[in-house]
């Protein structure tokens, strides 16, 4: 696929091209996305990574009220897909949903200032929520609409690798400035405020608008053989995007009766119920490690790093052995995550050996399934495909941070990871069954 000028014909990618090396691995704005993502991650991970301690020693929150504004700020961002996706292709601007959430969480940013109450605190994370939830489903499906079916878990992973360089730097940046600031946490507040506004500034000034060129179908399917769920697209899906009507909520509505993605919708949900949040998976082994409280900043590092290193040959392995495989395989990376922490030996390898684990996790799973989609959902449909499989697995995991919340507080933090646990075991068998390729019975 020709993919760096977007006026000449798909067919310039010829043979002789391809041996002379002058086709790109990934598109161009798939590169631009994710510069805009990285820096968006340097703010948003900034604050991520202080806010469960800041809010528990600080603020003197409960693991309830903890797990309560956790779950606000997934669930809200869940909800929000959902809209954001159809509008995106309602409108056929994904840039302009995206630029309108990028921007909305920046505005969140410098009100954490003044946010001292649960309620407060609610309504900033769930305006910043709002505003991931705008900007997810569009801004994924620019990746996608650019990149060939079989190279979409590549392209995602090359997106998360950048996206994740961010979340690495984050934390790292935050852990600086509360050594070195007497106002620890405002100045980590108002310095990702900065960061924010600089990349709501990179998205529009270099991320293309309307007229960007989609990329064609591959002639293969991809690697998990899955393109013949999708139903072919109408006529006007070969026109120009300014040709087509505009999307209706009943065609978005409608990809609901596809097969292969109801399976995909419900076995992210199913394992979201029971996926820990990244917060809580730091406080229980900053407790059960013993780290102390100036280090916590340092944790998300950990992940990010791993998370970096096998974003991009993990998505290349995905298009290759198959996406259902991988999905999978990171999940049950996850349960050895859960029984580590469980165990808790005393030994200094503990926090490395869980970190690395979670970055596994995510780079098996986190760009995978939406690479997932390329042969299920129409061109025209993609970000409203993408917003309810990313909408049915944000608010499991939404349910999952009130129910571990209420959890730990009513019986400690083992019996509440250990039902965690269980529940991934049983949902990660159950999914793979779902997502078996057809023919297979066993």
């Amino acid at each position: 696929m020709y993919l760096t000028d977007r006026s000449a014909p798909a067919q310039a990618d010829t043979e002789p091209a391809r041996r002379r090396g002058l086709r790109p691995r990934v598109a161009p704005v798939v590169l631009v996305l994710g510069t805009v993502s990285l820096i968006t991650d340097i703010s948003s991970e900034m604050v991520t990574a202080v806010l469960p301690l800041y809010l528990v020693t600080t603020l003197g929150f409960s693991p309830l009220g903890f797990g309560t504004l956790d779950g606000v700020y997934n669930g809200v961002s869940a909800l929000v897909q959902l809209t954001g996706g159809h509008l995106a292709d309602r409108i056929r601007n994904h840039k302009l949903l995206a630029g309108l959430g990028y921007g909305l969480s920046a505005l969140c940013k410098p009100l954490l200032l003044i946010a001292g109450s649960i309620g407060t605190l609610g309504t900033v994370l769930a305006l910043d929520r709002t505003g991931k939830g705008l900007r997810t489903a569009p801004r994924d499906a620019m990746i996608s609409l650019s990149t060939p079916a079989e190279k979409q878990g590549r392209a995602f992973g090359v997106h998360r690798a950048m996206d994740t360089t961010g979340a690495m730097l984050g934390p790292l940046t935050a852990f600086l400035i509360l050594r070195a600031a007497a106002d620890g946490y405002d100045a980590v507040f108002g310095v990702s405020t900065c960061v924010a506004v600089l990349g709501v500034v990179v998205l529009v000034l270099f991320v293309p608008g309307r007229g960007q060129g989609a990329a064609q179908p591959a002639a293969d399917a991809p690697s998990d053989g899955k393109a013949a769920d999708a139903p072919p697209p109408g006529p006007e899906a070969a026109d120009a995007p300014h040709g087509r009507p505009p999307v209706r909520l009943r065609e978005a509505l409608a990809l609901l009766r596809i097969p292969r993605l109801r399976a995909l919708a419900g076995c992210a949900a199913l394992l979201g119920l029971t996926t820990v949040s990244d917060a809580f998976v730091y406080l229980l082994l900053q407790r059960r490690a013993g780290i102390g409280e100036e280090w916590f900043p340092l944790l998300p590092l950990g992940t990010a790093v791993v998370f970096l290193l096998l974003a991009v040959p993990v998505g290349a392995l995905a298009d290759r052995v198959g996406r259902r495989t991988v999905f999978l395989a990171g999940h049950a990376v996850l349960l050895v995550a859960y029984a580590l922490l469980l165990w808790a030996p005393d030994t200094p390898a503990l926090p490395p050996l869980v970190l690395a684990l979670h970055g596994v996790f995510y780079a098996a799973t986190d760009g995978v399934l939406p690479a997932a989609l390329a042969g299920i959902v129409p061109e025209q449909l993609r970000a409203s495909g993408l917003a309810i499989v990313g909408t049915s697995q944000a608010l499991a995991r939404f349910c999952c941070s009130l129910a571990f919340g209420a959890a730990w507080t009513a019986w400690g933090d083992g019996p509440a990871l250990a039902g965690s646990a269980v529940g991934l075991l049983c949902c990660a068998a159950v999914a793979g069954f779902v997502l078996r390729p057809a023919g297979e019975t066993r």
